[in-house]
C-alpha cells in the first residue's frame, strides 16, 4: 500500500477554489468605491488570486482524489484562503492589521469562523476592510458545510457514520444524486437564511426597535451569525444594539448550529426528523441547562443587571453564542462572577450539531460519549448484558464509538498543551496572564469560539499576546476548524 501523496492533484483543486475567490472580494470593493476609500487592497488580491488559482490548476490533469490527497486538499484550502485573505488587511495598512502576523491572525480567525480579533480601535479601519472580515467568515461557514457533506463526512473521525445514523440518511454527502447538486442545495439554504436575517435585522430598524442597525450592519451581522462566526464591525459587538436585536439574533445563531441535513428535511416538510433527533433534543437541552445555571448565578449576584429580563437575555445570548461557537457578546461577561464564568467556560467545549457551521467537539460526539459511558456502567453491574448504544433508534457501531473517544481525547490533549504554551510564552515576555485566562484563550482559539476571558475578553483583543503566541493560535484555529485529523494523518 503506497502512502505517497500526489500533492499536485490536491493543489490543483485548491487552485480551483482560489480562482473564484475574486467574486466575494467584489463586495468590499464596492463598499470602498462607495465610501471613497482605497480600492487597491481589493483590486490586487482579485487579480493575484485569479492568476494564482489558474496557475495551480495547470499543475496536473484532473484526477480523482485518494484519501490522503483529500486530507491535503482540505488542509491547504483553509491555509491558502487565510493567506490570501490577509492581503487586503496588509495592503490597507490600517491600525494593527498592517502587521503581517496580526493580518494573518485576523484572516485565519475569519475563514475558520473563530471570531477572535486583534483589532484594538475599530474606527481606524474602513467599512470595506471590516466587511471583508465578515465575508471571510461567511465563506468559512459555507465552505466547512459543503466540505462536511462532500468530503469531511467521509474523512473525519466518526463523521459519516454519526450523521447517517442520527439523521436517518443513508449517505449524508448525497442528499441529492450528485455532490454538485448537494452543494448547490446547501448554497440555497445558506443564502436564504442569510437573506432572511438581513431582512429581520433591518426590519427592526424600520419599525424603530433598532435605530442603530444600518443596512451595512444588518448585512455584516447576518454574514457572521448564520456562519456562527462572531466578527462584528462594532467594538461592543452586539452590546452596541438594542435588546430587540439581541433577541432576534439568538434564533439565527441556533439555526446556524443546527444540522443542515435536518434543516433540509424540515424545509421539505418532514418536521418529524427534527422531533425524532436525539442530538437535536440534547442540543436544545444543553442550551436550557446552561442558561438556567448562569441565570441562577447572576440572579444571586443582583448587582450587574436591573431586572429578570436582562438576566435571562444576557444568559441565553451568551450561552447560545459560546456553545454555537459564534462568539458574539451582548454584555461584558468579564464582569460576571466566577461561577457564571466557569459555566460559560465549559460551554466552549460543547459546540453545536454535526453537519452545521459550528466548531468545537460538537453535541453529537458528547451524546455518544455519555450514552456509551452509561452503557458501560450498566454492563459493569450485569456483565452478561448486551446493550448497544443507539441514536434516534439506530445502533452506533463500536468502531465509531472508539473513534469518538479517540477524537475527544486528542482534542483535550491539544487544548492542555496549548494552555501550557500560552502561560509559558506570556511569562517569557512578562505579560500578566492568569491560568484561567490562558485556558480560555487556548480553548477559544482551538475550538474556534472567539472571545475568551481577561485580556482576550469580549470587549478586549488578542493583540496583547506576543507574536509567537499569536502564531501558535493561528495554527490552533487552522487545525481546530478542520478537526485535527487531516493534519495528523499527513504527518504519519
Amino acid at each position: 500500500m503506497s502512502f505517497r501523496v500526489d500533492w499536485r492533484v490536491s493543489c490543483r483543486l485548491v487552485g480551483t477554489v482560489l480562482k473564484w475567490l475574486w467574486v466575494p472580494l467584489l463586495l468590499p470593493l464596492g463598499i470602498a468605491l462607495y465610501d471613497g476609500t482605497p480600492i487597491v487592497p481589493f483590486i490586487l488580491p482579485i487579480l493575484g488570486t485569479g492568476f494564482l488559482g489558474w496557475r495551480l490548476e495547470q499543475l496536473t490533469e484532473k484526477r480523482d482524489l485518494r484519501t490522503r490527497e483529500a486530507f491535503l486538499m482540505v488542509s491547504l484550502t483553509w491555509l491558502s484562503i487565510a493567506l490570501v485573505g490577509s492581503t487586503p488587511f496588509l495592503l490597507a495598512g490600517e491600525g494593527v492589521l498592517a502587521q503581517p502576523v496580526n493580518a494573518l491572525f485576523e484572516s485565519m480567525s475569519g475563514i475558520t469562523t473563530t471570531g477572535a480579533t486583534v483589532i484594538v480601535n475599530f474606527e481606524h479601519h474602513s467599512r470595506a476592510v471590516l466587511m471583508w472580515r465578515a465575508v471571510l467568515q461567511w465563506l468559512g461557514g459555507l465552505g466547512i458545510l459543503v466540505l462536511a457533506t462532500a468530503i469531511l463526512s467521509q474523512l473525519s473521525v466518526g463523521g459519516a457514520q454519526l450523521m447517517e445514523t442520527e439523521t436517518q440518511t443513508q449517505d449524508v454527502n448525497k442528499l441529492t444524486p450528485r455532490i454538485s447538486e448537494t452543494a448547490a442545495l446547501l448554497w440555497k439554504i445558506y443564502i436564504g437564511l442569510t437573506g432572511l436575517q438581513v431582512a429581520v435585522l433591518y426590519g427592526l430598524h424600520w419599525v424603530g426597535l433598532a435605530p442603530e442597525m444600518t443596512l451595512y450592519d444588518a448585512i455584516a451581522h447576518a454574514f457572521t451569525t448564520i456562519s456562527t462566526s462572531g466578527f462584528s464591525p462594532r467594538a461592543e459587538s452586539i452590546a452596541a444594539f438594542s435588546p430587540a436585536v439581541q433577541w432576534a439574533i439568538i434564533p439565527f445563531m441556533m439555526i446556524g448550529a443546527t444540522s443542515f441535513v435536518l434543516l433540509y428535511f424540515v424545509l421539505q416538510g418532514n418536521v418529524e426528523r427534527l422531533r425524532n433527533s436525539d442530538e437535536f433534543r440534547f442540543y436544545i437541552g444543553i442550551l436550557g441547562v446552561f442558561t438556567g445555571g448562569i441565570s441562577g448565578v447572576l440572579l444571586i449576584d443582583a448587582s450587574l443587571y436591573g431586572n429578570l429580563e436582562e438576566i435571562l437575555r444576557h444568559s441565553l445570548f451568551q450561552v447560545v453564542s459560546i456553545i454555537t461557537t459564534t462568539g458574539y457578546s451582548s454584555t461584558d461577561f468579564n464582569l460576571w462572577s466566577p461561577g457564571a464564568k466557569q459555566l460559560l467556560f465549559i460551554c466552549m467545549f460543547i459546540g453545536g450539531m454535526a453537519g452545521s457551521t459550528t466548531c468545537s467537539i460538537k453535541t453529537l460526539r458528547w451524546l455518544v460519549v455519555l450514552k456509551s459511558f452509561r452503557r458501560d456502567l450498566f454492563v459493569a453491574t450485569i456483565p452478561s448484558a448486551i446493550r448497544p448504544v443507539r441514536l434516534s433508534g439506530s445502533v452506533v457501531d463500536e468502531e465509531t464509538i472508539r473513534d469518538i473517544y479517540s477524537y475527544t481525547l486528542v482534542s483535550l490533549v491539544v487544548f492542555v498543551i496549548a494552555t501550557i504554551f500560552v502561560v509559558v510564552d506570556a511569562s517569557r515576555v512578562r505579560l500578566m496572564v492568569t491560568e484561567f485566562e490562558a485556558m480560555s484563550a487556548a480553548a477559544a482559539t482551538f475550538f474556534n469560539v472567539g472571545p475568551a476571558f481577561g485580556i482576550a475578553g469580549p470587549l478586549e483583543s488578542y493583540e496583547a499576546f506576543p507574536w509567537s503566541t499569536k502564531l501558535t493560535m493561528i495554527f490552533l484555529m487552522w487545525i481546530g476548524r478542520i478537526e485535527i485529523i487531516p493534519v495528523l494523518v499527513l504527518t504519519l
